[in-house]
């Protein structure tokens, strides 16, 4: 009998609390092929575990990832009701995800992170995703939007640090806001934050990650050199 690349797992809703169904893409079918330089990862079959991070509730329509806390500040749950669940039409995410599909999850999950008041650093991640999404369909317009949304969030974690105690690390919050500037031509910002970067090495581990910003900070001062000529 052959696998599927996906299986199906149950989901308790943190706003609902009620369980639905959501596919989740089994590991050994995932392959990574090769990194961009602002960590997109590129696969090498059709197997693309991205599109199945969101979780969308289909009961009340809460979108979330397993990022987002369990935590709601008082008054936050009848925000979601309010603006979220009263006009939820149910809608099934629970099968095999198009790009299309995926949008949307992503989309449900940045409306609900935003109303939740979910950390910076999740909201970034978010909408860093959306941008490879649209990278990946060419709708340059949009995945340059999703990109100036991240790189603002990034900016907001690192200056109030909520990145601590996540996956993320300093490093690579900087590295990403100055990645990120780059890619939407905001040159000036990316160089400022290149050299953060370049000026921690002696104090990090993460040799790669100094490596990438040398390697942009160099070849970003070089056009400049050129354009100036």
């Amino acid at each position: 009998m052959e696998v599927s690349p996906y299986y199906e797992k149950q989901i308790d809703c943190i706003h609902c609390k009620k369980k639905f169904k959501s596919m989740k893409a089994r590991s050994n079918f995932v392959k990574i092929k090769e990194t961009e330089s602002d960590f997109h990862p590129i696969y090498e079959n059709d197997v693309n575990p991205l599109l199945y991070n969101v979780f969308v509730c289909e009961h009340c329509g809460f979108s979330f990832t397993e990022d987002f806390s369990k935590y709601f500040a008082p008054g936050i749950k009848e925000k979601i009701d309010e603006k979220i669940s009263s006009h939820w039409r149910t809608h099934d995410f629970s099968g095999e995800r198009t790009i299309s599909d995926a949008l949307q999850a992503y989309k449900l999950g940045l409306v609900c992170g935003n109303i939740k008041r979910e950390k910076h650093i999740t909201l970034a991640g978010l909408a860093l995703r959306t941008a490879w999404l649209y990278r990946s369909i060419g709708d340059e317009e949009q995945e340059k939007r999703f990109m100036e949304i991240s790189r603002d969030q990034y900016i907001d974690s690192y200056s109030v640090e909520d990145y601590k105690g996540t996956s993320m690390t300093e490093i690579r919050v900087i590295y990403l806001i100055a990645e990120l500037s780059r890619r939407i031509n905001e040159r000036d910002q990316a160089i400022r934050y290149f050299s953060k970067v370049i000026e921690m090495q002696r104090n990090s581990n993460e040799v790669k990650i100094i490596e990438m910003a040398k390697e942009q900070w160099q070849q970003m001062r070089d056009e400049k050199e050129r354009t100036e000529e």
